[in-house]
């Protein structure tokens, strides 16, 4: 299984930029007093093979709110999961399918015994995911860690669902302090989970915009991506 996670934020708690239904003539205006409310983040475990998000506001995201959230999810998950494979029916390292197997992800066959591996987990390249009690939680209960290069967040798919979810939320909106900032993201997570989509790389929409791509330079779907010269 194949799960992101990353915080966001953080969000104030001052009118929101977007657009709004208003009745003509009648813009939407914004007060005048500028007023901090405060700030929230948002924590996010996601699947992108289900579109199924976990997500916590919170005030702020130390290590010491972040890491027992993240466990205490995680551990929710592995539970499901040994209830499905349970360990002791699990094949062993060597004849496990190549992206099951630790070698895979970490280069070299594992320096000690560790369980079957359960979960590739994407998260940000952080001082805090890095930190040794985190990480051998982590290895002994079967989840792989995978740190997104620096420049490279755009990598952890959590961001993208996490814009979606803000946008809902936020946009247009005038949250007056940071609780209500959590609560609109949490009920905007509960919509999203009602009916989740699912992430895919190279999915339908990225095929649209190749599409739409080859008719701008070409004025043609049936343009060919890459000409060959005719030889007489």
């Amino acid at each position: 299984m194949q799960l992101n996670e990353d915080e966001a934020g953080p969000y104030q708690a001052i009118p929101q930029p977007g657009a709004s239904w208003e009745p003509e003539g009648h813009p939407a205006t914004q007060p005048h007093e500028y007023e901090r409310g405060g700030t929230a983040k948002l924590l996010t475990l996601f699947r992108p093979a289900t579109g199924h998000l976990r997500a916590k506001g919170v005030l702020s995201a130390p290590n010491a709110v972040l890491h027992p959230w993240l466990i205490e999810q995680l551990t929710e998950i592995l539970a499901d999961i040994e209830k499905k494979h349970p360990a002791a029916s699990q094949l062993p390292e060597e004849e496990r399918p190549v992206c099951a197997r630790w070698e895979t992800w970490l280069g070299h066959p594992p320096r000690n015994p560790e369980p079957p591996l359960r979960i590739v987990l994407v998260l940000d390249n952080l001082a805090g995911h890095l930190s040794y009690d985190l990480v051998r939680w982590f290895f002994d209960h079967g989840v792989m860690p995978l740190y997104t290069p620096i420049g490279g967040s755009w990598l952890n798919m959590a961001e993208s669902v996490q814009r979606i979810i803000v946008s809902r939320a936020l946009c247009g909106q005038h949250p007056k302090d940071a609780q209500q900032v959590i609560e609109w993201l949490e009920q905007t997570v509960a919509g999203w989970n009602a009916d989740p989509t699912p992430f895919v790389w190279n999915g339908n929409r990225r095929r649209r915009r190749e599409r739409a791509r080859l008719r701008r330079l070409a004025g043609s779907g049936a343009a060919m991506r890459v000409c060959q010269p005719f030889v007489s």
